[in-house]
């Protein structure tokens, strides 16, 4: 039987400035551990020397480099079947541990045995805070955010004190290693986006729950919400949306959920066309996407063009 009590999963994509700063932070993060630790660093098939750097970085226990790149679902499940630990931690390589998240973290499902996630506060570079654990989405969640309720009715990182979510953002989240192997880890038929609330969704079926813990702190460097139009995330965010509503709803309340959050996007659209520093056309992408997530050029192509050599 391993003696370790704690895995960091690392999952990178290109980003090797990001990583090695990640990385750094898990080292001050083991250092404060009363146990045993590793950390598991995959490289998504990166061009730009990350891998290499995981390699040399006095913090990894072990390098996964592949020569394709992948969806995130599938990664990440790679990573909690390899992991030793009873915990495993999943971060992206844009989130940045602050002093004592993993341990907090760890306390959290330690304390609470029907657990098996844990999230973090996430907070924006500039240290405002990013909602990071949510209600389920479905048609209330949806007709919520069509009245702009979204933020009362739906988003649950509010507080201080660790409460049962619904849904944390994988960005940094404690996995209790058992739980995961019990559900099939993550469904790769996400590549990315709604991966970890279906996930949370499946485990919440088989008994388990979710946590949200404000005293354990991440700096997410995350890049979805620019003025500029990231076309392929939004494609991919409208993918993974319409096949976990397709999964745990009716197609009546699928297309609901749709059209709501079509609408939502719209009136967005419309009202960035009197606001100072928004985009029209970001937000009317994300209703073309919605309405018809069959449609564009996501993640899912753009990787299968990068393994081709364009």
């Amino acid at each position: 039987m391993s003696d370790i009590e704690l895995s960091f999963c690392v999952v990178n994509t290109s980003q090797r400035d990001l990583l090695v700063r990640g990385l750094d932070a898990i080292a001050r993060e083991r250092e404060r551990l009363p146990f045993a630790s590793e950390v598991l660093v995959l490289d998504n098939g990166s061009r730009d020397g990350s891998a290499e750097a995981a390699r040399a970085h006095p913090a990894v226990t072990d390098t996964i480099a592949l020569e394709q790149r992948r969806g995130k679902a599938l990664n990440d499940s790679e990573l909690l079947r390899r992991a030793r630990g009873r915990y495993a931690l999943l971060l992206n390589e844009d989130s940045e541990l602050r002093p004592g998240a993993a341990l907090a973290l760890w306390q959290a499902l330690q304390e609470r045995p029907e657990a098996a996630c844990a999230g973090a506060r996430l907070l924006r570079p500039d240290g405002s805070p990013q909602a990071c654990a949510w209600r389920f989405p479905g048609p209330l969640t949806a007709l919520a955010g069509a009245l702009f309720l979204h933020r009362l009715f739906t988003v649950q990182s509010t507080g201080e004190h660790a409460r049962e979510v619904d849904w944390c953002q994988s960005a940094a989240l404690l996995v209790r290693s058992r739980a995961a192997a019990e559900v099939g880890y993550l469904d790769p038929d996400f590549f990315v986006y709604s991966d970890e609330v279906d996930f949370a969704r499946r485990l919440r079926d088989a008994g388990w729950r979710s946590v949200y813990v404000p005293a354990a702190v991440a700096v997410h460097h995350e890049q979805l919400a620019t003025d500029t139009v990231p076309e392929r995330r939004i494609v991919e965010l409208a993918r993974g949306r319409e096949l976990y509503m397709r999964k745990h709803h009716s197609a009546a309340g699928a297309l609901a959920v749709r059209w709501l959050t079509a609408w939502a996007y719209a009136v967005r659209a419309l009202a960035a066309l009197a606001l100072p520093g928004h985009t029209p056309r970001r937000y009317w992408r994300h209703v073309t996407a919605t309405l018809h997530p069959e449609r564009g050029d996501g993640l899912r192509e753009a990787a299968a063009r990068y393994n081709a050599g364009g």
